[in-house]
């Protein structure tokens, strides 16, 4: 895979950027959620919004410089049709707040998602996908 250039303006509000730590609910001081912290993998510098929900049973990886809506959902198992598998957020890709990602899912870099969406497919990088269910809206 080819290396992804964060731009420096984004990265630089991260100059004190510590990797959160958990309470005794999986849920961090900022309020978001992450159930089988076993198979979560977190780059740095990444932005995870408030009331988040990250279920990683079956494995969950947001790379570097990813930013994620506040009241996000992703699902690595769905249980109303059992479903399962990795999703992984690759570097610099922004997904917008309350949208759903289900099971076996990749977002490519830089690859935007826009708010409210359901994803349920890969999204190439460097595409604008949105809506329920997510489409691609730009390349």
């Amino acid at each position: 895979r080819k290396s992804v250039k964060i731009p420096q303006e984004f990265m630089s509000r991260f100059l004190n950027w510590q990797m959160p730590e958990f309470n005794e609910k999986d849920e961090t001081k900022w309020h978001w959620v992450c159930q089988h912290r076993e198979k979560f993998v977190l780059g740095e510098n990444t932005d995870i919004g408030a009331f988040t929900y990250i279920n990683a049973k079956f494995g969950v990886t947001i790379e570097a410089g990813a930013q994620i809506g506040s009241h996000c959902a992703l699902y690595s198992h769905n249980t109303i049709d059992n479903t399962q598998g990795e999703i992984i957020i690759r570097a610099g890709a922004s997904i917008g707040s309350h949208t759903t990602i289900l099971p076996n899912v990749t977002i490519g870099a830089n690859a935007k998602i826009g708010a409210h969406s359901l994803v349920k497919n890969n999204v190439p990088e460097n595409q604008i996908w949105a809506g329920v269910p997510a489409q691609l809206i730009k390349s």
